[in-house]
């Protein structure tokens, strides 16, 4: 770690400590301005928030380390982003006249109070094992590479980075509700794209360009059907990517996380309106 580094590091958990402090002394009136944000973000808010939740360390680590391991097709799972287009253009409008705050409450109002609960206990087991699990294992990865510290106070640093992660972040979302993840999404997603921007540049230029990747990549073989790994779509055959079951098998995922998770969907309600929600997505 460089000097500059820790300047970077520094200016950045200043800003964000910033604008958490400058949500929780905003006055909270009622549920809707706790989880919705008060119903007023903006287009750009929502996009970004969109962006920073889906784009977190399970990506840069886990599946940028999937790819480099099994290949090109590995990116069938992310391609259905475009799907989130019929959250904003299908979904919504259902979404905002029911008034509702969460998915589970949505079912209760379509169906019945017993999805509800399914829907929610579902939910909740899916992302303690999946989506939090994951992130906070790469989180706490990541901490300790960057640092370089393998023990603080006879303690593996990785479990001190991993839990801090979410103490931190239960704290301000907590304190600052739906509007401390809008606003701290604003400050994230530039920071990840230029973050990503410069390691994919200095990648290309410590591998020789664009071309040697390509050779590189072009003359490994995944499968005994002859796929390299800079194919997208394999041979049916393929154990792990066959070309139908990737297609279908992403594209039925790819709904259900676009279109109808909660993780997702909370943000485009708090547009304050149709057009906000749908120019997010």
């Amino acid at each position: 770690m460089e000097a500059l580094d820790w300047i970077v590091i520094g200016v950045f958990a200043l800003a964000l400590i910033g604008i958490i402090v400058w949500v929780v002394k905003q006055k909270q009136n009622d549920s809707a301005d706790y989880f919705l944000g008060g119903r007023d973000a903006t287009w750009i808010a929502i996009g970004a928030s969109i962006f920073a939740s889906n784009i977190g360390s399970e990506h840069l680590i886990g599946l940028a380390g999937a790819g480099a391991s099994s290949g090109m097709a590995m990116a069938h799972w992310e391609i259905q982003g475009w799907m989130i287009l019929i959250l904003g253009w299908v979904f919504v409008p259902f979404y905002s006249r029911s008034m509702v705050y969460t998915m589970p409450e949505f079912l209760e109002r379509r169906y019945n109070p017993q999805s509800r609960t399914i829907l929610s206990v579902i939910s909740l087991i899916s992302y303690v094992l999946t989506k939090v699990a994951v992130t906070v294992y790469a989180g706490g990865l990541v901490f300790q590479q960057v640092f370089g510290i393998e023990e603080l106070w006879g303690i593996d640093f990785f479990w001190i980075a991993a839990i801090g992660l979410v103490l931190i972040t239960a704290l301000y979302t907590i304190f600052g509700g739906m509007k401390s993840v809008l606003y701290t999404s604003v400050l994230q997603t530039p920071i990840l794209l230029l973050g990503s921007l410069i390691i994919l540049v200095l990648g290309f230029k410590e591998l020789g360009g664009w071309d040697e990747m390509m050779r590189i990549c072009g003359a490994v073989t995944v499968n005994d059907q002859g796929n390299t790994m800079t194919e997208l779509i394999r041979s049916n055959s393929d154990p792990n990517f066959p070309w139908l079951g990737a297609l279908i098998g992403s594209a039925i995922i790819g709904f259900w996380y676009w279109c109808t998770d909660q993780f997702i969907v909370q943000r485009v309600l708090s547009g304050k309106n149709q057009k906000e929600a749908r120019r997010g997505t």
